[in-house]
Order: structure tokens, then C-alpha cells, then sequence
């Protein structure tokens, strides 16, 4: 079985630990709805993707 010959540092053991964080989700304001949405996917709301049409807009059923 391995065992460690030293007791790994609070300083290393937190350096390795370094990149485990969560990382903050990029959501903005979009332009033509004003609804928040992920950068760089289509807004579902419109169906618009930088400023073309790609999917036909939902219908809202009230």
C-alpha cells in the first residue's frame, strides 16, 4: 500500500486545491428581449443568434 514518506503542507494541499472552485456562470442582459441569457447560445425567447433568426420564437400559452 502506499503511504506518504511527509505530511503534505496546508500550503501545497491548498495550491492543488486551487482550481477545484466554481466558477461564476457568464449570464448577461440580451440586447432585443432584455431576458438574461448564457453568452454565446441562442436566446429561446426570440430565437435570435447575433442578430440573425436561427429557431422560431416560442409561443407563450396563457
Amino acid at each position: 500500500m502506499a503511504v506518504p514518506k511527509r505530511k503534505t503542507s496546508k500550503s501545497k494541499r491548498n495550491m492543488r486545491r486551487s482550481h477545484d472552485s466554481i466558477k461564476k456562470m457568464n449570464i448577461i442582459e440580451d440586447k432585443d428581449s432584455g431576458e438574461p441569457r448564457l453568452s454565446h447560445k441562442i436566446d429561446l425567447s426570440t430565437g435570435m443568434y447575433k442578430g440573425k433568426l436561427i429557431l422560431n420564437p416560442k409561443n407563450k400559452i396563457s
